[in-house]
Protein backbone atom coordinates (compact mmCIF):
# COMPACT_ATOMS: atom_id res chain seq x y z
CA UNK A 1 0.00 0.00 0.00
CA UNK A 2 1.11 3.57 -0.64
CA UNK A 3 2.11 5.93 2.15
CA UNK A 4 -1.30 7.64 2.24
CA UNK A 5 -3.02 4.28 2.67
CA UNK A 6 -0.49 3.18 5.30
CA UNK A 7 -1.09 6.43 7.13
CA UNK A 8 -4.83 5.85 7.15
CA UNK A 9 -4.56 2.24 8.26
CA UNK A 10 -2.00 2.88 11.01
CA UNK A 11 -3.25 6.25 12.22
CA UNK A 12 0.30 7.60 11.87
CA UNK A 13 0.92 10.60 9.64
CA UNK A 14 2.84 10.22 6.40
CA UNK A 15 5.43 12.56 7.86
CA UNK A 16 5.88 10.26 10.86
CA UNK A 17 6.19 7.24 8.58
CA UNK A 18 8.97 9.01 6.68
CA UNK A 19 10.61 9.93 9.99
CA UNK A 20 10.47 6.29 11.18
CA UNK A 21 12.17 5.31 7.93
CA UNK A 22 14.82 8.03 8.32
CA UNK A 23 15.51 6.79 11.86
CA UNK A 24 15.93 3.22 10.62
CA UNK A 25 12.87 1.96 12.47
CA UNK A 26 11.08 0.70 9.34
CA UNK A 27 12.16 -0.22 5.83
CA UNK A 28 9.22 -0.08 3.47
CA UNK A 29 9.51 -1.70 0.09
CA UNK A 30 9.72 0.34 -3.07
CA UNK A 31 7.59 0.16 -6.18
CA UNK A 32 9.19 0.32 -9.61
CA UNK A 33 8.38 4.06 -9.72
CA UNK A 34 10.23 4.62 -6.41
CA UNK A 35 7.13 5.10 -4.29
CA UNK A 36 7.14 3.51 -0.87
CA UNK A 37 5.21 0.25 -0.58
CA UNK A 38 4.00 -0.71 2.91
CA UNK A 39 3.05 -4.30 3.68
CA UNK A 40 1.00 -5.43 6.68
CA UNK A 41 4.07 -6.49 8.67
CA UNK A 42 5.48 -2.96 8.32
CA UNK A 43 2.15 -1.51 9.49
CA UNK A 44 2.22 -3.88 12.49
CA UNK A 45 5.74 -2.68 13.26
CA UNK A 46 4.60 0.96 12.97
CA UNK A 47 1.89 0.29 15.55
CA UNK A 48 4.48 -1.15 17.96
CA UNK A 49 6.77 1.85 17.36
CA UNK A 50 3.93 4.29 17.93
CA UNK A 51 2.98 2.59 21.18
CA UNK A 52 6.56 2.62 22.45
CA UNK A 53 7.07 6.27 21.51
CA UNK A 54 3.80 7.24 23.20
CA UNK A 55 5.12 5.48 26.31
CA UNK A 56 8.01 7.92 26.29
CA UNK A 57 10.77 5.59 25.17
CA UNK A 58 13.54 7.26 23.18
CA UNK A 59 14.00 6.43 19.50
CA UNK A 60 17.51 5.11 20.23
CA UNK A 61 16.18 2.45 22.57
CA UNK A 62 13.43 1.44 20.18
CA UNK A 63 15.87 1.27 17.25
CA UNK A 64 18.32 -0.86 19.23
CA UNK A 65 15.82 -3.43 20.46
CA UNK A 66 12.88 -3.40 18.05
CA UNK A 67 14.28 -6.08 15.70
CA UNK A 68 14.40 -8.60 18.53
CA UNK A 69 10.98 -7.61 19.80
CA UNK A 70 9.13 -7.89 16.50
CA UNK A 71 10.98 -10.73 14.76
CA UNK A 72 9.90 -14.32 15.06
CA UNK A 73 10.96 -15.87 18.37
CA UNK A 74 14.31 -17.58 18.30
CA UNK A 75 17.01 -18.55 20.76
CA UNK A 76 18.16 -14.97 21.38
CA UNK A 77 14.75 -13.38 21.82
CA UNK A 78 14.69 -14.01 25.57
CA UNK A 79 18.06 -12.28 26.01
CA UNK A 80 16.97 -9.29 23.91
CA UNK A 81 13.67 -9.12 25.75
CA UNK A 82 15.37 -9.26 29.18
CA UNK A 83 17.86 -6.58 28.14
CA UNK A 84 15.07 -4.45 26.69
CA UNK A 85 13.02 -4.80 29.86
CA UNK A 86 16.06 -3.72 31.87
CA UNK A 87 16.44 -0.65 29.66
CA UNK A 88 12.72 0.13 29.97
CA UNK A 89 12.93 -0.22 33.76
CA UNK A 90 15.94 2.10 33.83
CA UNK A 91 14.12 4.67 31.68
CA UNK A 92 11.06 4.39 33.94
CA UNK A 93 13.22 4.90 37.05
CA UNK A 94 14.79 8.04 35.57
CA UNK A 95 11.32 9.29 34.69
CA UNK A 96 10.09 8.60 38.24
CA UNK A 97 13.05 10.56 39.64
CA UNK A 98 12.26 13.51 37.39
CA UNK A 99 8.60 13.37 38.44
CA UNK A 100 9.66 13.43 42.10
CA UNK A 101 11.79 16.52 41.51
CA UNK A 102 8.97 18.24 39.63
CA UNK A 103 6.50 17.34 42.38
CA UNK A 104 8.82 18.89 44.97
CA UNK A 105 9.13 22.02 42.83
CA UNK A 106 5.36 22.23 42.45
CA UNK A 107 4.91 21.84 46.21
CA UNK A 108 7.41 24.64 46.82
CA UNK A 109 5.57 26.90 44.35
CA UNK A 110 2.23 26.03 45.96
CA UNK A 111 3.64 26.97 49.37
CA UNK A 112 5.00 30.22 47.99
CA UNK A 113 1.67 31.10 46.39
CA UNK A 114 -0.24 30.29 49.57
CA UNK A 115 2.09 32.50 51.59
CA UNK A 116 2.00 35.32 49.02
CA UNK A 117 -1.80 35.28 48.91
CA UNK A 118 -2.06 35.21 52.69
CA UNK A 119 0.13 38.30 53.08
CA UNK A 120 -1.71 40.19 50.29
CA UNK A 121 -4.89 40.32 52.29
Amino acid sequence: MKISEASGVSGVSARSLRHYEDEGLIVPGRCSNGFRDYCQSTIDRVLVIRSLLESGLPVRLIRDFLPGLTDEPDGGADVVCAEFLGEVQSHRDRLAARIAVLSDQRAALDAYLREARRTDR
